[in-house]
């Protein structure tokens, strides 16, 4: 299990970031830090660049910026050591359709596995463990093409889990999930960065998923941030709307939490 470092010390951060496909400037000025125990949500339209900067936090696109993982550069961690650190799951993940549900999130205990892959009793104890807290004991047996979208999703984010990193990254973790499931999973976040100090940095286009569990939400718009900070200060009518293009209606909820519907007219 990842040792969860001081809450002051930064499990990422990174400063003055910009990234470029081509000659067409994709990302420009991105600053954040990531602490143990912190969800950030990512939010913006389209093309915002969401997907990009996860990719480039973890070193999937080249990047000239400093990326910091536990204050080390980004360049300077072996791949096998950062995946105790991070787990990644991205929009399109691939799996094995003929890979049983076990197979695929023993997976996730590669970092771990000693000489000739052999795994330990931990491993086999930790998946079963992940299997429970997420409703797939029952399907463990199951093939991968059996599960529907929402079933096999779990499983893709599990396969994360049971890396016990410190901070995962996702890009629409929730896609294929049903309201129930979305529900569980906020919860499941929640959880974990309470008990076990895990940092989430998640890429979403649910608006209110995300003000519903988020610490802080960082909002980008044509590949800068447009707004930073608690969900109460970013989500506003007046934010959103700018960025969105679209009139949008906040609703106050008891306890601080705002619901954010669209009007439906031009902004």
């Amino acid at each position: 299990m990842q040792t969860a470092p001081a809450q002051n010390a930064p499990l990422l951060a990174t400063q003055q970031l910009h990234f470029s496909y081509n000659t067409a400037a994709t990302l420009a000025n991105i600053s954040l830090t990531l602490l143990p125990g912190q969800i950030i949500a990512i939010l913006g339209p389209n093309g915002s660049g969401k997907s990009t900067l996860l990719k480039l936090l973890l070193g999937h696109l080249p990047c000239a910026a400093p990326i910091l993982w536990q204050r080390r550069p980004l360049t300077n961690w072996p791949r096998r050591d950062l995946a105790r650190v991070v787990a990644y799951l991205p929009q399109t993940p691939t799996w094995e359709p003929a890979q049983s549900v076990a197979d695929a999130l023993r997976l996730g205990r590669a970092p771990y596995w000693g000489a000739l892959g052999l795994e330990s009793a931990d491993d086999e104890k930790t998946v079963l463990a992940v299997a429970q807290s997420l409703e797939l004991s029952d399907l463990l047996d199951r093939r991968m093409d059996e599960l529907s979208g929402g079933q096999r999703q779990r499983v893709l984010f599990g396969r994360c889990l049971v890396q016990e990193p410190a901070a995962m990254l996702l890009d629409e973790p929730d896609t294929y999930l049903d309201l129930k499931h979305q529900f569980d999973l906020a919860n499941l976040l929640r959880d974990l960065a309470r008990r076990k100090g895990m940092a989430f940095l998640l890429a979403s286009h649910d608006l209110n998923l995300a003000a519903s569990m988020a610490d802080r939400i960082i909002l980008l718009h044509q590949g800068e941030i447009a707004a930073a900070g608690p969900p109460g200060e970013v989500l506003t009518e007046e934010i959103l709307s700018r960025v969105y293009g679209l009139a949008m209606e906040r609703i106050e909820r008891e306890g601080g939490k705002v619901v954010i519907v669209p009007r439906g007219d031009a902004n």
